[in-house]
């Protein structure tokens, strides 16, 4: 099999680029993508005489690496707004109907459109290679979604690893440590607005599900502590509700407010979304939280302090 490289795209024109583009298997493809870094991309693809054409050519061959059963199941039309520099250099749209793709090189800012995903050209082959976890792009602020943000991380979920039939990179399976990293240097307000997309349940569940795994329990042998959550932020106004019991250093996580017969909540901790995603992740400590007033505890102060002192919080790498 012959080794394909996207370096002979360096000097391609359009009509080139779409040859090429057209004629390589999509494994390969997809490979030469792969090993191919962030700046070579760019210098390679985000060329104005041939950004356009590439652009159509890798949406064009998107069915042939995207995984059948979830393509299958995802209707909508997605817009591609690609960034340089801070300006919008193209426009392109990709309609999804239960398996069929159709692309619309060139899409008007004008025509309605499910969900728009800003990136740039490089976030944008990276996204569509399977390569980018578009929930962790989005969280970091790489990729910007504009509409609905499930069947957004659903396009950047059905792409498979070249020469099999496995999901690349499954968006809603979030490591806590990428996404701690993900989060350095973050703005409150872009938390905030990820927190307002239909992309907080993914985040909520996965913290909750993942919270017994960061219980020390050396430090929370002795504990006995039952914490209530309560998370504002939510678009409808619901209040979401966790209560969180740790016992003989075990964890256990039960969506809702109930207690059992008698139980009596040592505290309740009352937060935003957004704040309570940077406390999980280690942007956020437990006493800062509550002096700025970010953190509401009512019940037993010490208690709620405890809690966070038998947690072992993913650091950033």
């Amino acid at each position: 099999m012959t080794h394909v490289t996207l370096a002979t795209l360096r000097t391609a024109d359009a009509a080139e680029t779409r040859a090429f583009l057209a004629d390589v298997p999509a494994e390969q493809l997809v490979a030469a993508v792969r090993e191919t870094s962030d700046a070579e991309l760019t210098a390679i693809i985000d060329r104005d005489e041939i950004r356009g054409a590439a652009v159509e050519g890798v949406l064009g061959r998107l069915h042939e690496y995207a995984l059948l059963e979830r393509l299958a199941e995802l209707v909508g039309t997605v817009r591609f707004d690609l960034v340089r520099g801070g300006t919008v250099r193209e426009r392109h749209g990709l309609v999804l109907d239960h398996g069929t793709l159709k692309v619309l090189p060139d899409l008007p800012v004008s025509e309605p459109v499910d969900v728009v995903l800003r990136t740039s050209v490089v976030g944008f082959v990276r996204l569509i290679s399977g390569e980018a976890n578009p929930g962790l792009d989005y969280l970091a602020g790489r990729l910007r979604i504009e509409g609905d943000a499930m069947l957004a991380l659903a396009v950047g979920g059905m792409f498979t690893v070249p020469g099999t039939d496995a999901v690349a990179l499954d968006p809603t399976t979030l490591d806590p440590t990428d996404v701690a990293t993900a989060l350095k240097g973050v703005s409150a307000e872009h938390l905030r607005e990820v927190m307002a997309s239909g992309f907080r349940g993914v985040v909520l569940d996965e913290i909750f599900r993942r919270l017994p795994d960061f219980v020390s329990r050396r430090r929370a042998a002795r504990c006995d502590l039952l914490i209530g959550f309560r998370l504002l932020g939510h678009p409808s106004g619901e209040i979401e509700r966790y209560v969180v019991r740790v016992r003989h250093g075990v964890a256990e996580v039960t969506p809702g407010d109930a207690e059992r017969a008698g139980e009596r909540r040592d505290a309740t901790i009352t937060c935003e979304g957004s704040d309570f995603l940077r406390l999980a992740t280690g942007h956020l400590s437990a006493i800062t939280g509550v002096l700025r007033g970010q953190l509401k505890v009512k019940g037993d102060r010490g208690k709620a302090l405890q809690f966070a002192g038998v947690l072992d919080i993913p650091s950033a790498r």
